[in-house]
């Protein structure tokens, strides 16, 4: 005899937060490949109300946003230099109270003043500074005026944006290409193991016992790797300085920018 009697529902599958993401993610990619390219395009305030309709908080979403703005595209290092000895680019970002022009200002006159760098190129959303040339300036960096280390002024450009994640706060990310730096202690430890390998094909040919000839190769060798490695402190170092700005930047400690500032003359060293 058949069972009439009414069965239970079968409840519905959980979706993890971790799928509920991967799930939209394809589902605006499978919308995104079938919606004209124009109609695909979504203003700030249009992508925050679909973010309420996902349980997206606007705050975070603006913060993404500012985020995905502030980022550059740098091709990722993933070679053995960048692994034995050091990436050629550092980063750091924080949020800040205030606004991008305000932010800006603080940033330029603490390079310019405490740094020893000057303006390479300025752009709405974004500067870029170079070490500052002059011997003012090898001056101070030679003696390490101030007890800063001027660690950044040692990088080959520094760079900064900043975009508003809402009235009183602004993303800001710092950059510091190390590239220069990199390279140059690369080719100075090459040119140590070089050496040490001739000097060791010298004194093979004037006839010197193996066993001694082959000491300046071992030298070299070890003394070009040291030299090499020296990048990776360098890296840790303007690390740590790109952290000490936005942490003052953070707390209101930069200092605003002056009338000699804006000229680009270097300051007084008391």
């Amino acid at each position: 005899m058949p069972d009439d009697s009414p069965r239970a529902p079968v409840p519905a599958p959980l979706i993890s937060r971790a799928a509920l993401e991967r799930v939209l993610a394809r589902a605006a990619e499978l919308q995104a490949s079938e919606a004209d390219p124009s109609e695909a395009m979504l203003t700030d305030d249009q992508l925050v109300e679909v973010g309420k309709e996902v349980g997206i908080a606007p705050e975070h979403l603006r913060q993404a946003l500012a985020e995905e703005r502030s980022r550059v595209v740098v091709p990722e290092e993933h070679g053995r230099i960048a692994r034995v000895f050091g990436p050629a680019l550092v980063h750091a970002s924080r949020t800040v109270r205030g606004n991008p022009e305000g932010v800006f200002n603080a940033l330029d006159a603490w390079m310019q003043r405490e740094e020893s760098l000057q303006v390479k190129r300025r752009f709405p959303d974004r500067i870029v500074w170079e070490p500052r040339a002059g011997f003012v300036s090898d001056i101070r960096r030679a003696f390490n005026v101030g007890g800063r280390g001027y660690h950044l002024s040692r990088a080959f450009e520094i760079a900064a944006t900043a975009f508003a994640v809402d009235a009183d706060r602004v993303l800001v990310r710092l950059e510091a290409n190390l590239q220069n730096v990199r390279a140059q202690r690369l080719a100075t430890g090459g040119a140590t193991m070089g050496t040490g390998v001739v000097a060791t094909a010298v004194l093979l040919t004037l006839g010197f016992f193996a066993p001694v000839a082959v000491i300046p190769t071992a030298v070299g060798l070890a003394g070009g790797y040291m030299t090499a490695r020296s990048h990776a402190p360098v890296v840790a170092r303007a690390q740590i300085a790109l952290e000490q700005v936005l942490d003052r930047l953070e707390r209101g400690e930069l200092p605003r920018a002056t009338f000699f500032d804006a000229i680009g003359m270097p300051p007084r060293i008391m």
